[in-house]
């Protein structure tokens, strides 16, 4: 397995860490404050995740775009808008 893909996988090892301990502060009534940020922390690391993942990949992304004629680039770059917030 190339770095960069263990990279993200244990990122999203983290992030899924991150999510089961906001499950565990919410079922506990864990003050609000901390469980926003607790959200916070894990937000922001999907947000960093996604960055790795299109860093890694974004040019496997285009050429598979470029290759299937059910995903276009410009689904790509409308997937990516989603994902940056822009639509």
């Amino acid at each position: 397995m190339d770095e960069l893909r263990k990279n993200v996988l244990n990122r999203l090892r983290r992030i899924e860490g991150q999510v089961r301990g906001l499950e565990r502060m919410v079922e506990q009534q864990a003050p609000c404050a901390d469980v926003l940020t607790q959200l916070s922390a894990a937000t922001a690391a999907m947000k960093k995740t996604g960055v790795a993942i299109i860093q890694a990949n974004m040019r496997r992304c285009i050429e598979e775009a470029d290759r299937n004629p059910e995903m276009t680039l410009d689904d790509f770059q409308k997937a990516l808008a989603r994902y940056i917030g822009m639509s």
